[in-house]
């Protein structure tokens, strides 16, 4: 099945990924964002060189936060995949306010728009950091999540809880989804691997934060579209629904074995400034994939070694060496 979708967050690295998949797939995408100064324009608006071309594909630059910007975008609209939102967890530490503004009031204002125009199926991009430090590994579904330790991580749990009040009162069907560590081509330059494979290609010191043994379950962005993709396909149904989905690669890498990893790719070396672990950050990240596995269809297939090799190569050519 097809039909129009809105994609909030569309210029940004699984946005743009996404759109390119709905696109192939058939549907008549809408993407909505606002270019936020977080990092460089010129990044977000190569992501949608490609999709601008396409017959199918429309883009309207405005906030979430607009309640007639989101009005408008939602015209004929019969799915939204809010992905838009504040990113990051460190920087979150410095600006509470404005990750409870965007990440909060945000998102209530997509969803209440949604209940006015009578646009039922909805997919919420959510995070594994609503897990915290306290949650039994591998991280489950039904595990609690009510200790997020970051203002990030609070403001997604807090989006999740507005998903399953508007999916009660109002009728709506919603796949929350917790993404684990989403890496690939287009990744933002400020995440890890974006970050170590560009200072290590130019042979500058990079900060470890830690002793290197925190562990993360690095998803490629190709396997992430796939669930997103599923997601849309289980809010089909009419009944009423809100569930909340693991994706991740159901694998951890240590953060010193991640950065050896991007060295051997690179054919360099890394030099490692060791610093103290960073507030906010959790120690360890693993995802328990059967439900997704279950309910949408996901089947990550992109493994660590394989991805970094990939996101290497588009490294290189997205530097011109």
């Amino acid at each position: 099945m097809t039909g129009r979708i809105l994609v909030t967050g569309a210029a940004g690295f699984i946005g743009s990924h996404l759109c390119d998949a709905l696109l192939g797939g058939g549907w008549e995408v809408v993407g909505l964002d606002n270019f936020d100064p977080f990092y460089d324009r010129a990044i977000k608006e190569s992501s949608l060189a490609s999709l601008r071309r396409h017959g199918r594909f429309s883009f309207v630059e405005g906030d979430i936060r607009d309640d007639a910007t989101v009005t408008r975008c939602l015209r004929d609209a019969d799915v939204v995949v809010h992905l838009a939102a504040r990113a990051g967890v460190r920087p979150s530490l410095e600006d509470p306010g404005l990750y409870a503004s965007v990440n909060v009031l945000g998102t209530t204002m997509i969803l209440e728009a949604c209940r006015r125009a009578g646009v039922r199926r909805v997919v919420f991009g959510s995070s594994s950091s609503v897990y915290g430090d306290d949650t039994p590994v591998p991280f489950a579904e039904a595990a609690m999540a009510i200790r997020p330790i970051s203002p990030y991580a609070a403001t997604k749990r807090a989006g999740e809880l507005l998903c399953a009040t508007f999916s009660h009162l109002y009728g709506l069907r919603v796949a929350a989804l917790r993404f684990f560590t989403v890496y690939g081509p287009r990744q933002r330059p400020d995440l890890a691997i974006h970050k170590f494979t560009r200072l290590i290609s130019d042979a500058q010191p990079l900060d470890q934060y830690g002793d290197g043994s925190a562990e993360r379950d690095h998803t490629h962005v190709s396997d992430i579209v796939q669930g997103v993709m599923g997601a849309v396909a289980w809010t089909e149904p009419d009944e009423p629904a809100c569930d909340v989905f693991n994706l991740g690669e159901s694998r951890t890498i240590r953060l010193d074995e991640l950065i050896s990893l991007i060295g051997h790719a690179l054919g360099r070396q890394p030099e490692v400034r060791r610093l103290l672990p960073q507030p906010g950050d959790v120690r360890r990240t693993c995802a328990d994939i059967a439900k997704a596995r279950s309910a949408l269809g996901y089947a990550p297939r992109v493994g660590i070694e394989d991805g970094i090799r990939e996101f290497v190569s588009w490294f290189r050519r997205w530097r011109g060496n």
